[in-house]
């Protein structure tokens, strides 16, 4: 997707904190069904963190903790098709056949379409269960064979 004005790219002060950070935060997720934090400052109450948001903040750390910049999409968002092309890493062209053809499916706003980021998911997931299959398939074939693979 393009870059958005609220994507930083983490500095390396930022990556080792984020590395340490996501360390810590990794020890105590899957303890219960929420965490307390206190955050130092001017509100020094705790806070109460539902497990689901920490797992979701453990694996942003990480990817910053690995110089990457992370961009959270709400899952019921709609998206360009430039922005659904990057996010499936292909191109627009290719992108726009997937939704003429109705792999994936899209609603016009004027001249311009739009698809939903859960119908992205659903798509990459299909795919990606298709490949590993296909996979499966060719390895037991190269084994049934005597292929040595």
């Amino acid at each position: 997707m393009p870059p958005r004005a609220d994507l930083v790219v983490p500095s390396a002060s930022d990556a080792e904190q984020a590395k340490s950070s996501s360390r810590l935060l990794a020890a105590i997720v899957g303890k219960g069904d929420a965490a307390r934090l206190v955050l130092h400052g001017d509100h020094e109450e705790p806070l109460s963190i539902p497990v689901p948001a920490l797992r979701m903040l453990v694996e942003i750390l990480s990817q910053m903790a690995q110089g990457n910049a992370v961009s959270i999409v709400p899952y019921h968002a709609e998206l360009t098709t430039q922005e659904a092309a990057d996010f499936l890493n292909v191109s627009r062209p290719f992108l726009v056949k997937l939704l003429e053809t109705g792999l994936i499916p899209f609603r016009k706003v004027g001249t311009h379409r739009r698809v939903a980021f859960s119908d992205l998911l659903k798509y990459r997931e299909r795919t990606l269960t298709e490949t590993r299959q296909s996979a499966a398939e060719l390895t037991a074939l190269s084994q049934e064979l005597g292929l040595g693979y």
